[in-house]
């Protein structure tokens, strides 16, 4: 099992860093599509901040066990996020991706689920855009006015962490608040965010990535359509991809974790072989010893008899 989630853990490091450029490079396009709307007024639904009084948890785990902690982190980072959502008196309501987190929410009838969704082998742009389907037409109907990601982000073979990514709205950190004026954002959000700047939408990077590689748009470069037409589409094209990467990089981790976790399982089933080994030694030797002291002892008898 070590070998098999080692020779995939490659494939879905290669697929998560094949798809960075893609990610990157439309959010290049976006933060110059928006920096050439700036003195206009755009009106992007996705972008909307209203009062929360519902947010929608999209929670990411693994479709197998017998990989450690995995599963049972991203769910304990789920409850948490959870159990400090219901501290503002805000209602809560998971979408579930995986077999793991589904037979874990099918157990807890008191965990409000709005669907259930079957993870596949290998994430695939289609189960992505499925969820972002579901995310979106949560969102624009006001069922949620909030959505957020809870999945695993991959480090290193040796090291993963849960963490909590805000998809919608696209707003700056802080921006989104209960009708109370509490905030209701997350301690940590993860990736690029999409900000609203003295009311109007621009792009920040909020964590640490690599400088360069954007070329960015020729300034004489012409649109055919409305610029706003085109942020409409792109919209939903940033929300898939940055689902897609949250499933890659969680199917990463879970394939690094299993590695682990069966070496790990080796290395203890060694170790408690030698440890019994000893064990059966020492008892063989210790009857040995005093089969042997028994047939001395009988000989001496015998040899005291006249």
């Amino acid at each position: 099992m070590k070998l098999v989630a080692a020779a995939k853990v490659r494939r879905a490091q290669e697929a998560a860093v094949n798809g960075r450029p893609f990610a990157e490079t439309l959010l290049d396009v976006l933060y110059d599509i928006n920096e050439r709307l700036q003195p206009e007024d755009v009106n992007v639904p996705l972008t909307e901040v209203r009062p929360v009084k519902k947010v929608a948890l999209v929670v990411v785990t693994g479709d197998r066990g017998l990989c450690g902690g995995f599963n049972n982190a991203v769910l304990r980072k789920a409850e948490a996020r959870m159990a400090e959502l219901g501290k503002l008196a805000l209602d809560c309501s998971v979408i579930s991706v995986g077999k793991k987190g589904n037979s874990y929410y099918m157990r807890r009838p008191n965990i409000s689920v709005d669907r259930f969704v079957e993870g596949n082998s290998f994430p695939t742009a289609k189960e992505a855009q499925m969820i972002a389907d579901d995310v979106f037409s949560m969102f624009i109907t006001e069922e949620v006015d909030k959505v957020e990601l809870v999945y695993t982000k991959f480090v290193s073979l040796i090291k993963s962490k849960p963490v909590i990514q805000t998809l919608l709205p696209l707003s700056p950190k802080g921006g989104i608040r209960a009708a109370n004026g509490d905030s209701v954002d997350a301690t940590e959000d993860e990736f690029f965010r999409l900000t609203s700047k003295e009311g109007k939408l621009a792009v920040e990077r909020e964590s640490v990535s690599a400088k360069g590689g954007g070329m960015g748009l020729s300034p004489l470069m012409e649109f055919e359509q409305d610029p706003v037409q085109i942020i409409d589409a792109m919209m939903p094209l940033y929300l898939n991809s940055q689902i897609l990467r949250a499933l890659q990089e969680s199917y990463a981790s879970e394939l690094a974790s299993r590695m682990n976790a069966m070496s790990n399982a080796t290395d203890n089933a060694v170790e408690l072989t030698k440890n019994l080994s000893v064990v059966y030694n020492r008892e063989r030797q210790a009857k040995i010893t005093g089969e042997l002291l028994e047939i001395i002892a009988g000989a001496d008898a015998l040899k005291e008899l006249p």
